[in-house]
């Protein structure tokens, strides 16, 4: 009876890995469709039309698929593919959102030069979506699966999830696994743990001034702005990886006054030793000091994502496993990224990041995806999930 049980899981796990090894052009084709849909932060109908594409492709799987909406954002997609037994899910993740502006996609489409996909978002992250997406059609095709397995597509990770980290939260909480499709590492390894994020918004009120005139009547807000962009930076710390950057900056009106207004966002950086709280205050301290005579300082805005703590080694094993029976080795890195791994992990989901495709250059011009990449990947996840306990 055992050695019924082993020839037909046997069997299983090969129509599964042979049903995806077949799906490499198809894959490709999916991720031009999606790439060449610009879906950055708040471009609701981007998102959406991109989640409309990927629910296409699962409904003619047979695989159900619910839209939420999230208005301001776009939708946020829900997809479940039933086990033979009822319980806690194993939970496929990935956002729909990138950072690219309208009109990206039409002026650098999808192209594909020397074995590497190219075009906005194609790493982060639209091919670990598509990539899910054929894991979610090979198990509703093939079958083989214990515990359900859910997609969970978000639209708005980007810019720290603000809108949806409670529904993430909520749908991480009690699950199995959670496998988040961000890109593989260049070096081809899991992301493990992550840095978490919180941007800071502030602005300065000076006193305006003739700068030729008058100009020892003014208080500049600029100059304090940049007094506190020191400081701010001042907060770095390699010891304990906290780092601080103030990434955009706004001021003045014209060259000949004194700045009344200047405004900024500031990124920081930390890991999960470090209390979110107690490093706003600091931040906090530093733009409300009157770093300039005259001049006031406020914050006017933050967000936040939770650091990611360490993947279990378990998680991290049964991946290994499939692997090295698929041909490849990976290990677990830590990276300073952000990502939604970071609420899953918080809630105690075991979640294992970057299960993704290659890829490299995320957030610029440059951003490629290894295709060569897709189908390894897509079956080390399957293999993952059926030996899943």
């Amino acid at each position: 009876m055992q050695d019924t049980l082993e020839e037909s899981r046997s069997q299983l796990r090969a129509r599964i890995l042979d049903w995806l090894a077949g799906q490499a052009q198809a894959m490709q084709d999916l991720l031009q469709k999606v790439v060449d849909i610009d879906s950055g932060s708040r471009n609701e109908a981007g998102v959406t039309a991109v989640a409309t594409a990927l629910r296409e492709h699962l409904e003619a799987a047979g695989v159900a698929v619910q839209f939420e909406p999230v208005p301001g954002y776009g939708v946020l997609l829900h997809a479940q593919v039933p086990g033979t037994a009822e319980g806690a899910p194993i939970l496929l993740m990935g956002h729909m959102d990138t950072v690219y502006p309208a009109g990206t996609a039409a002026r650098r489409p999808f192209r594909v030069e020397d074995g590497r996909a190219y075009g906005p978002g194609v790493a982060d992250m639209k091919s670990g979506l598509v990539m899910n997406v054929f894991v979610a059609e090979a198990f509703a095709r093939c079958g083989g699966l214990k515990a359900p397995l859910q997609l969970f597509f978000s639209c708005d990770e980007e810019i720290g999830s603000a809108a949806t980290r409670d529904r993430i939260m909520a749908k991480a909480r009690g699950a199995r696994a959670v496998l988040n499709a961000e890109p593989g590492r260049v070096s081809g390894n899991l992301v493990t743990s992550r840095k978490g994020s919180m941007v800071v918004e502030f602005e300065v009120e000076g006193v305006a001034a003739h700068a030729g005139i008058n100009h020892a009547a003014g208080a500049s807000a600029i100059e304090a702005l940049a007094r506190k962009t020191l400081a701010l930076h001042a907060l770095t710390d390699p010891a304990t990886g906290v780092t601080a950057n103030v990434g955009v900056v706004h001021g003045g009106i014209v060259p000949n006054m004194v700045a009344p207004h200047a405004k900024a966002e500031l990124d920081m950086r930390f890991t999960s030793d470090t209390d979110p709280d107690q490093l706003l205050a600091k931040v906090r301290a530093i733009v409300e000091e009157e770093s300039v005579p005259r001049t006031k300082g406020r914050v006017t805005g933050s967000r936040r994502t939770m650091p990611m703590k360490p993947t279990p080694d378990e998680l991290l094993a049964l991946y290994q496993r499939g692997a090295k029976a698929l041909g490849f080795e990976v290990q677990g890195e830590f990276t300073g990224g952000a990502a939604d791994s970071g609420l899953t992990a918080s809630v105690g989901a075991p979640t294992l990041c970057g299960t993704g495709p290659v890829g490299g250059h995320a957030h610029t011009e440059r951003e490629y995806c290894e295709l060569s990449t897709f189908v390894p990947r897509a079956q080390a996840v399957a293999l993952a999930i059926l030996d899943h306990p």
